[in-house]
Order: C-alpha cells, then structure tokens, then sequence
C-alpha cells in the first residue's frame, strides 16, 4: 500500500467526525485524539519491530513482551480501581498466561524461535488477556455488589472468604470468556480474523492462513480460561479486610 492510498483513509476518519457533529456527540475531539495517537504508535511500533527482527536478539525480545505486558496490566488495572496492587496480580497471570502459551508453542516446535513469531503471538495472547482481566474485574464488581447479602451472610456463619465468594467467582469466570467463547462459535461465518486476513492479503495459502488462524483461536480460548482463573485465585482475598469483612468498595 502506497503513503497517498494511506493518506485517502483519512476519509473514513472525517466522514466519522462529521456523524459526530452532525448528532451533536461531542467526540470530535476524542477521534482525532485516537486517529492521532494510534497512527503515531503504530508506526513507531513498526520500525521498532523492524530494528528487533533484523537484529534478532533474544533480550529485545524479552523486553518488547515484557514492556507489553506492562501496559495491559496498567490499562486493565484501571477497571479494578480501589483494590490494592491490582495492576500487580494482573501483570502475574497475564505472565504466566503468557509463559505457558509460547512455552507450549516452541516446546512443541509449533512456531519458530524467532521474533517474527513470539513477538506478534504475544502480543495478540496479551492483548487477549488484558480484555479478560478487564472484563473478569468489571463482572466481580457487579457480582459483588448483587451478591453483598448473601457474602455477608456467609461470613456470618463461618464461611471463610473463599467459600463465600466461591459461587461469585465462578459466575466472573464464565462471565468473561463469553466474548471469547462466542467468538470460536463465529469464526469464519460472521468475520475472517485479523491474522488470516492479513496473511492471505500478503499472498498466503488460504488453507495455510486458516492454519495459523485455528492455533490463534484455541491459544486465545486458553489463555482467556487460564487468566481469568489465575486471577480470581489471586485476587479474591483483595475484596475483604484483614478481619475478614466485605471491603467497600
């Protein structure tokens, strides 16, 4: 794609604004906000992927996931807001969430060792991970909140926080793989993925595209069930004080 077909995209962009103004939404400012900032980092992100492919060393490697684990675990941590180093935990089981999936990839000589593979898998397994975590937050918030009577209730009769808050888990849990969950059931009939389309864009094998497509869904459903697990066990004991009451939140 040519800088001037680049460069007519803009279109999409105003005609958006001018919806904006026209039903007096009041987001112009905020879309040319996001058009700005995503088109500087994504081209910033392109040359730094550029520099770390062709230098192929292992340490930038680590520090590129490690640096987009950072900022998943900040960006979903805002929707724990009020419990302690919840950015924290979060960054704990999107690592692990992030160790066993590439782990498994190159254990089993599935993908390569190489930038070109890790970097782009972790990233979409991260990005994954930090919609789950957000999702697993903003859930136990409203389960807890529909649910104070019956935890309350549970403690009362000496239940220890574990066991009270064990059925609010389990619905936060199901509760944030529905979108991914739903997502394998569509596949291919509502959307063609990103990844799969932009492989067969390039010129790839449809066949070989979907390939890659399928490893994608099954390593995004994984990654959703193990984080959202890995952080309920991590968490839980953040919604209650150090004698055991139901934190305000």
């Amino acid at each position: 794609m040519s800088i001037l077909a680049l460069s007519f995209t803009i279109i999409f962009i105003m005609l958006t604004m001018l919806v904006s103004v026209w039903q007096k939404l009041g987001l112009e400012r905020d879309i040319a906000i996001g058009t700005i900032r995503s088109a500087v980092q994504l081209l910033l992100v392109g040359y730094v992927l550029q520099f770390i492919f062709n230098s192929d060393h292992p340490a930038l490697i680590i520090v590129i996931v490690a640096f987009m684990i950072t900022v998943a675990s900040i960006n979903a941590g805002k929707r724990g807001k009020g419990l302690r180093r919840i950015s924290l935990y979060i960054a704990a089981a999107i690592t692990v969430t992030e160790l066993l999936m590439m782990g498994l990839l190159l254990g089993l000589h599935i993908v390569e060792p190489t930038p070109q593979y890790i970097i782009p898998l972790s990233g979409m397994t991260i990005g994954n991970a930090m919609v789950v975590s957000g999702l697993f937050l903003n859930q136990m918030k409203r389960e807890v909140e529909a649910s104070k009577g019956e935890i309350e209730t549970l403690l009362a009769l000496g239940a220890t926080p574990r066991r009270a808050f064990q059925d609010v888990l389990k619905r936060s849990v199901k509760s944030s793989m529905i979108p991914t969950i739903d997502g394998m059931k569509t596949v291919g009939l509502v959307q063609l993925p990103g990844m799969m389309t932009g492989m067969i864009i390039a010129g790839a094998d449809p066949v070989e595209a979907v390939r890659y497509q399928i490893l994608i869904v099954f390593a995004f459903t994984s990654s959703a069930a193990i984080t959202s697990i890995i952080l309920s066990l991590l968490t839980y004991r953040q919604w209650f004080t150090s004698d055991m009451r139901l934190r305000s939140m």
